[in-house]
């Protein structure tokens, strides 16, 4: 199962790149069940485990694409945010207290909050791109316009996974020119 969960989720976040083509100090939301994952309910069956499993491919790439990562919390943190504390400084981001734990966070924004260097918990971001595994609803913390991100996985596990972008508003009328 690790290895095949490894397979998935690199080779997801291979493809959102080639399509959202990230750029370095963009900020990239996850929002993870890993209670879906292993074929459970949403937060009924968390697995830190499984967390360490996709912490491994996304800091692999944070690393080849210079990304922020931004874990979303459960829904018994208000889906706040955790990042790093040079993302929150970056972003101008607003301190909250709590620190995310498998009951309370989520089993992958705890796993998260232990392998960071300085944990940043946050309210809300407005990330350039996001993957969503298991429908944890990331859509509160992505830019406007969000744009949905076809990739060949469509699970990550037992987890129904999709992918966003997010792009700038075209704003004006019927004149207005776009550059592509």
């Amino acid at each position: 199962m690790v290895k095949q969960l490894t397979q998935d989720l690199n080779r997801a976040l291979k493809e959102l790149q080639e399509k959202a083509d990230l750029q370095p100090g963009d900020l990239f939301i996850i929002g993870t069940s890993t209670s879906e994952v292993v074929g459970r309910h949403i937060g009924k069956a968390g697995t830190t485990e499984v967390a360490e499993v996709l912490w491994k491919s996304f800091e692999d790439f944070r690393s080849e694409t210079g990304v922020h990562l931004a874990f979303q919390c459960c829904e018994h943190l208000n889906r706040s945010v955790l990042v790093e504390k040079e993302t929150a400084q970056a972003y101008g981001l607003e301190e909250v207290k709590a620190v995310p734990v498998p009951e309370a966070g989520g089993s992958m924004a705890s796993y998260a909050y232990s392998k960071m260097k300085r944990p940043f918990l946050t309210e809300e971001v407005q990330a350039h791109a996001g993957i969503d595994i298991g429908d944890t609803f990331i859509g509160m913390h992505l830019r406007k316009v969000a744009v949905p991100v076809r990739t060949s996985i469509k699970q990550i596990g037992d987890a129904h996974t999709t992918f966003a972008r997010t792009r700038p508003k075209l704003i004006g009328g019927p004149r207005a020119k776009y550059s592509s």
